[in-house]
């Protein structure tokens, strides 16, 4: 069945499809979800109980915070492709999905979130902080069908410009960074004999190095790694705001 504007409108008691925030389409046997390109505002979206198979037009939706695929005919996790640029996304329940059965439960999780990191929730459960650090070095990257080829220069710096700017950070930290971003890892030779060692002692200086490297990377990122770093970056804010306001203040 395809889900079609007079139903939309009367499901959300609305008057257009842009004005369309919440809709509820839970067990409507529907197939065909294309409309959703219509919808550009739309919040939260319930479509459990029915037989959709793609999520290529919901890519469209994006102001989408909560989604609800639970009991589709989603079969392959790499739908989730066309979930990655929804920056607003924080809710999302795919579970009795074929994509899920058939997947081992710790690596369907480390999956989603490696690829979705802004979520708070997955299938009713919250994602912790450590669960998303795992995620981002033991998941699987799904690779976006939007996503840019690789160019040999970013921003009007070429890809040796980056890898050699003379700064002074460690090859040890710029690759475990890069690991946590899915970037192929630099080679020693990228790292010149010119750079200071670094001070293991001194911890101003090593964050330094690190704050220094982090700038770096980020001229090899393209659109949607970036989004990922912010989502991840937004994630680390909140948490160490909670712990701030856990902590006793001393007079």
């Amino acid at each position: 069945m395809k889900l079609t504007r007079k139903l939309v409108l009367a499901r959300a008691k609305a008057s257009d499809l842009e004005s369309v925030k919440k809709l509820n389409c839970w067990g409507c046997n529907l197939t065909d979800i294309s409309i959703f390109e219509e919808i550009p505002n739309v919040e939260v979206l319930t479509l459990s109980a029915n037989h959709i198979s793609s999520l290529e037009h919901i890519s469209s939706c994006q102001q989408l915070s909560e989604l609800y695929l639970r009991r589709n005919n989603i079969q392959s996790l790499s739908e989730l492709r066309h979930l990655k640029s929804l920056s607003c996304l924080k809710v999302l329940w795919l579970a009795e999905n074929p994509c899920c059965d058939a997947a081992d439960p710790s690596t369907y999780r480390l999956t989603v979130i490696r690829n979705l990191p802004g979520l708070h929730k997955l299938d009713n459960q919250v994602v912790t902080e450590e669960e998303l650090a795992h995620a981002l070095k033991e998941g699987e990257e799904l690779v976006s069908p939007s996503s840019p080829a690789p160019t040999s220069s970013t921003n009007g710096h070429t890809e040796a410009d980056s890898e050699n700017d003379p700064l002074n950070y460690s090859m040890e930290e710029t690759n475990k960074i890069r690991a946590q971003l899915g970037m192929k890892l630099l080679a020693r030779d990228k790292f010149p004999s010119l750079l200071s060692p670094r001070e293991a002692g001194d911890t101003s200086k090593r964050k330094s190095h690190i704050l220094e490297a982090v700038l770096l990377l980020l001229k090899d990122l393209d659109i949607e790694e970036l989004k990922i770093v912010q989502s991840v970056t937004e994630s680390k804010l909140r948490s160490r705001s909670r712990q701030r306001e856990k902590s006793p203040i001393c007079s």
